[in-house]
């Protein structure tokens, strides 16, 4: 990364290129969506409606979250590797947990509930990591 150590917030990043910033804003607001989308879908009842249009848009944000943290890991890689580590975890996690709900796979609920769960503490724990 190019450019001078910035700090915002409080929080050292970096660079203060516009390209590294831009990709911070994507990751943090697709992030919050995630927490909250999230949130929202553990918490609102298990039936079509609420819940999987909240899941819906917690799995998409999340790709989201993947998407910027990746091309973030690999811009930095030996500061960030073990993020991008994380990040994939948790992605595919919530990928397994949606396809078997979708694909209705054996004990899909079970499996379902797993992914997903794994997904979300991964995501809400990788950013202590850093």
């Amino acid at each position: 990364m190019m450019g001078n150590p910035t700090p915002i917030a409080g929080i050292p990043l970096p660079s203060d290129a516009s390209f590294f910033l831009a990709f911070i804003a994507v990751h943090l607001a697709a992030g919050l969506t995630a927490v909250i989308a999230g949130a929202f879908a553990m918490l609102n009842r298990k039936r079509p409606g609420r819940h999987t249009q909240a899941g819906t848009v917690y799995y998409w944000a999340l790709a989201a979250v993947f998407v910027t943290m990746s091309v973030l890991a690999f811009s930095r890689w030996s500061e960030d590797y073990h993020l991008f580590i994380l990040g994939l975890l948790s992605f595919v996690a919530a990928t397994i947990g949606r396809t078997a709900r979708q694909k209705l796979w054996p004990s899909w609920l079970r499996i379902h509930m797993t992914g997903m769960a794994v997904s979300y503490i991964v995501m809400i724990t990788a950013p202590l990591c850093g």
